[in-house]
């Protein structure tokens, strides 16, 4: 008997919820798992790991923060007769040099691409998401968003997109070993990200350059620790290198149409009420 289940990691998160329900529309039986989720999952208690893998035939793996885990994971994964891996990952991971941002993905990747199975890696850039479902939300909220970031723009993709790209990669042929650099239709700076979430939703929202000790300093009143602070400010250092800014064709050749715009997402978060009146 064959077992054609796909097990979705993150399942409440941004991606998995959006490729766990894609699956189930396409026909796959899907096993949600999370630390909320009725397939308890949690990287930091390997005990459940076996559960979640029984009879599974692939894997859409979103990595924890912390390097390490995904070995440990990818070895139980082989040893349970999963074939396939899908693994959401940063983009540029191997241009990113001695920064200390995305040590957790790197290892992922390490783990993953040195696995014996059927393995694809998405590299997606910032998502579109992250300003209504995610860090950048409560800012706007306020009315402002403080970001260490200047001219150099980056090309945000719409989680929707990822969710497409990974659920073709989950249920169809030719992605083996296949490393896919995400992005949106275009670049933009944050301060134009913002000027057009706030004309689709009527709102005077402005952005503001801080530094990024200013910015780890925030983050750090927020709630987040010294560590998991300077980890977030890592990443606009890296950002300002310019590696990152360019787009590419990579989604448009996976999914055979060209990325959402920003716009259209902005469109669509302003009409769901996203950011209030």
């Amino acid at each position: 008997m064959t077992n054609d289940t796909t097990l979705v990691l993150g399942a409440t998160g941004k991606t998995g919820r959006r490729v766990a329900a894609r699956l189930r529309l396409h026909g796959t039986p899907v096993r949600t798992a999370s630390r909320s989720s009725p397939t308890r999952f949690d990287w930091s208690d390997p005990d459940g790991w076996d559960a979640a893998l029984r009879g599974v035939a692939a894997v859409y793996v979103v990595p924890p923060g912390v390097p390490g885990p995904v070995h440990e994971f990818v070895a139980r994964a082989e040893a349970a007769g999963v074939r396939r891996l899908v693994l959401l990952s940063g983009r540029g991971a191997d241009t990113w040099g001695d920064s200390t941002f995305g040590l957790d993905m790197r290892s992922a990747e390490d783990a993953v691409r040195g696995s014996a199975l059927e393995w694809t890696v998405l590299r997606a850039s910032n998502f579109n998401q992250n300003f209504d479902e995610d860090v950048f939300h409560a800012p706007l909220l306020a009315g402002e968003l403080a970001l260490p970031a200047d001219t150099v723009p980056e090309p945000f993709i719409d989680v929707d997109d990822i969710a497409d790209a990974a659920t073709m990669a989950l249920t169809e042929t030719g992605h083996t070993g296949r490393i896919y650099e995400l992005t949106g239709p275009r670049a933009l700076t944050f301060a134009e990200a913002v000027e057009l979430i706030s004309r689709a939703s009527g709102r005077p929202l402005t952005y503001r350059q801080i530094s990024i000790t200013e910015y780890a300093a925030a983050l750090v009143e927020e709630g987040l620790s010294q560590d998991d602070a300077h980890h977030v400010a890592e990443m606009f250092v890296l950002m300002e290198r310019g590696l990152l800014a360019k787009t590419t064709d990579d989604l448009a050749t996976l999914l055979g149409r060209p990325p959402r715009t920003f716009e259209e997402y902005a469109l669509r978060a302003a009409t769901a009420g996203a950011w209030g009146r």
